[in-house]
Formats: C-alpha cells, sequence, structure tokens
C-alpha cells in the first residue's frame, strides 16, 4: 500500500537508519540499510553502449529528476565521471557511443531479454518464452499485523495485503502459462523468504536508536497507538526484517536463480484508516502504477544505492518497463474504472509515460531486481466499495456487490494484469518482425 501518510513515515524510518553504517562497515563504504559494498568493475562491460544524448536524458528525465550533487555525476561531451566514493574521490568514466548506431554494434549485458528479441509471436501464445516472475508484495498470515498491513472492521473477515496479493498471484499464474509464459513465484506462501527474523537484528536495531539521539532505547512496543513506537527496538527489528532483509533476499532470488524477463510486484493500496483499533473506510478508491527512477538527492550519497542506478540505466530496463507499464496500466483502468492516484507531492515521484497512471520512484526492490519491474497498486483496501468486495472473496462469473454485477476482485485484477501483458508483448513482437 501506498498512502502518503505512511510514506512519509517510512521515509522517516530510513533517515533515522542512515548513520547505521559506521557501525557495521568502514565509514568509506557508505552503504544503505543492509547493503553491500558495489562492484563498479561490472559497468565496465557497459562502455560505449549509450550515446551522451541518451545517458543524460535518462539521468535528467527519469532517475535523478530531483537533482544530485555536482561531484556524483558529471556528464561531459564523450564520457561521464561517476563518483565511486567521496572519502577517496575515486570515480569511474563511462565512455559514451559516439552515435546511436555505434552504441548498438555493442551488445547490452543483461541476462533479461527485451520483448523485440523474442521469438516472433504466436497469435495464441502472445507470451510464448517469456520468464515472468511475480512477486506478490509483503508476506500476510501472522506477519501481517507486524508490517501494518491489517485491518478489521467489526467482526469481519481481516484485510490483509500480502494474503490479498498472493491469491491474485495463484490466478495469475495459470493464465500467464496459458498464454505460453513460464511463470515463477518469487513468494508463494505467507513465510518469508529470508532466514532472518526480527530477533537477529536487535542489536543492530539498539544501536541506530542510540546513534540517532536515543540513549536508552526500549525495548517494547507498548500497543499499535503508541506515538513513541519507532523508537523501540522492536519495531526497528521489525523494519529491518520484514522490509529490508526480506527484500534483499527477494532480489537475490530473482537475480541468481530465476533470472526472470519481468517482475510483476502485486500489491494494494490503502488510504490512512486512523486508530487500527477502530479503522475508518473511506470513499477514495484509485490505480497506478511505479517503475524505477526518481532517486532522491539524499539516496545518491550512497556508494550502493548511485551504482545500481547507474547499473540499471545502462541496462536499459527502463525502455523497456515504462511502456509495459503504461500498457499494463491502460488495461487496470479499462478493466477496473479506477482513475490514476495522484501523490500529493513530487518530493519522491516523477509522473512518466503517456497513460496518466505511472510513476518512477525508487522503491528497494524496483531498483534491486535485475530486470524490468513492473510494481502494480491498484484499489484502495480500505474504501467502502473494496472493502466489500474482498469480503465477498473469489468467485466465478459476476455476484451483486454493493448494488453493481461484477466479478471477483481477485480476478479482476489478474484479468486486466493478463490483458495488458498480452497487449504489450503481442505489439512488440509483431513490431519486431515488420
Amino acid at each position: 500500500m501506498f498512502h502518503f501518510k505512511k510514506v512519509q513515515r517510512q521515509l522517516a524510518v530510513l533517515t533515522l537508519c542512515l548513520s547505521i553504517f559506521p557501525l557495521v562497515l568502514h565509514a568509506a563504504d557508505n552503504v544503505s540499510v543492509l547493503g553491500s559494498k558495489p562492484k563498479w568493475s561490472v559497468l565496465e562491460k557497459y562502455q560505449e553502449t549509450i550515446t551522451h544524448d541518451e545517458f543524460t536524458r535518462l539521468i535528467q528525465d527519469v532517475y535523478c529528476a530531483h537533482g544530485f550533487a555536482p561531484d556524483l555525476i558529471e556528464i561531459n561531451e564523450k564520457t561521464a565521471r561517476v563518483l565511486m566514493n567521496r572519502e577517496t574521490q575515486k570515480s569511474f568514466t563511462l565512455r559514451f557511443a559516439e552515435n546511436p548506431a555505434t552504441a548498438g554494434r555493442q551488445p547490452v549485458p543483461r541476462l533479461w531479454r527485451p520483448a523485440k528479441s523474442l521469438t516472433p509471436v504466436r497469435p495464441e501464445k502472445p507470451l510464448f518464452g517469456l520468464k515472468i516472475a511475480l512477486d506478490p508484495g509483503h508476506l500476510g498470515g501472522k506477519w501481517a499485523k507486524m508490517e501494518e498491513r491489517w485491518f478489521q472492521v467489526g467482526n469481519s473477515a481481516p484485510v490483509q495485503e500480502g494474503d490479498l496479493a498472493l491469491r491474485v498471484a495463484r490466478l495469475l499464474a495459470p493464465r500467464l502459462r496459458e498464454l505460453g509464459a513460464k511463470v515463477f513465484f518469487v513468494r508463494n506462501s505467507n513465510e518469508p523468504i529470508t532466514s532472518k527474523r526480527p530477533n537477529d537484528f536487535r542489536e543492530l536495531a539498539r544501536k541506530i536508536l542510540i546513534k540517532n539521539g536515543v540513549p536508552h532505547p526500549r525495548a517494547d512496543v507498548l500497543d499499535p497507538n503508541d506515538p513513541a513506537k519507532e523508537q523501540t527496538i522492536r519495531w526497528q527489528s521489525e523494519i529491518l526484517f520484514y522490509r529490508y532483509s526480506e527484500i534483499r533476499r527477494r532480489a537475490a532470488l530473482v537475480n541468481f536463480k530465476l533470472h526472470p524477463d519481468l517482475v510483476l510486484c502485486l500489491h494494494f493500496n490503502a488510504e490512512g484508516w486512523g486508530d487500527p483499533n477502530n479503522p475508518s473506510l473511506t470513499d477514495a478508491n484509485h490505480l497506478h502504477l511505479l517503475v524505477n527512477g526518481s532517486y532522491l538527492a539524499e539516496e545518491l550519497e550512497f556508494n550502493d544505492e548511485r551504482f545500481e542506478m547507474i547499473r540499471r540505466l545502462l541496462s536499459r530496463a527502463y525502455d523497456e518497463e515504462l511502456p509495459l507499464a503504461d500498457t499494463i496500466a491502460l488495461a487496470m483502468a479499462r478493466d477496473t474504472g479506477l482513475p490514476p492516484y495522484e501523490y500529493p507531492t513530487t518530493n519522491t515521484t516523477t509522473k512518466v509515460g503517456t497513460s496518466g497512471y505511472v510513476y518512477a520512484r525508487n522503491l528497494l526492490a524496483t531498483r534491486l531486481y535485475r530486470c524490468p519491474v513492473v510494481y502494480c497498486e491498484p484499489y484502495v483496501m480500505n474504501s467502502k466499495d473494496v472493502f466489500a468486495r474482498i469480503q465477498a472473496g473469489d468467485y466465478e462469473g459476476v455476484r451483486n456487490v454493493n448494488g453493481v454485477e461484477r466479478k471477483s476482485i481477485f480476478r479482476e485484477y489478474a484479468d486486466s494484469a493478463v490483458e495488458g501483458l498480452a497487449n504489450y508483448y503481442s505489439g512488440a513482437r509483431c513490431s519486431r518482425d515488420r
């Protein structure tokens, strides 16, 4: 879910964690939460694979739209200099291709395949040969309350985002396979992918809090409305577990075992519901999708985030994921009738594409997965309409919900995603043959 107030709080948590790393690595490494020292030498494979104009466009319009410190990236006529480490003042120098034709002679190193490189389309199998990884967001089950992706109205069944997303993924998989895709699950249960648990991070959480001005951090959270819960060891250790350790482990699975051509991240959105013990429902309901980009200046100060951004830019993942996200967004908009979500501020996002539904944003999953990633955020779980549809459960055909004959919300989600994927890959593969 991406309710803005929750995003603000999550960013505050991230800021709280920023100074953690001198405690666990040498200060010169300067890496982000649970990150590792980047291997800049791998970027040598991208020499002369991109032109000056293309690199500049992607930096200015997509990845660094909020600006960056001038010593981090210096773009010249024939090269770009990227600072690897501010303390040592060492830099990586990228040589540009002299023109687009020259760039085309140098293959872009990547394990994923763009749509146009796949075999010609079969009309009945538009996804033939495509490798798709489905990543149902969050965990659900017994972890849902910890993640704050859980609410309950009265005696109704609890709404848990991780469970909802997994249900959609399980409906999606056979549909995609019928169209010829090879489908993997990044998560296919309510258990974490990471072997770590919150208790493994308690000492690290304590150090974070002390480093950030809480000299004697309290061990436990008193209740869900505890105003000081973010200053407790328990809350910080849980964040390190389910947000950072879990997503980094999923990224390792995607990058080193699954090697998909695309990751589809499945989420549901939410507006603020107030008191967790008495959540409120809203009339608001909307849709948006995310691709990687729009790095904040302070995020680019971390050596690993800067490296991951440059590697992603050079892989041209954006050239694939943006038109794909736009196509899926239009299919979802047609099937759901939902309006586009409008972020109340542009401080963390950049609207991209032509559909009006897609934003660039630097999320851990969209940054670390080394292939195109489309991050779906349809439906507001605590809207009155969506809540009723979730309570109705999954079913075949249509059913009267809130006075309207509708298919299951889970099947509507899955059907619209399938439609968007089929539309994109059919079109891209047909254009390859022209």
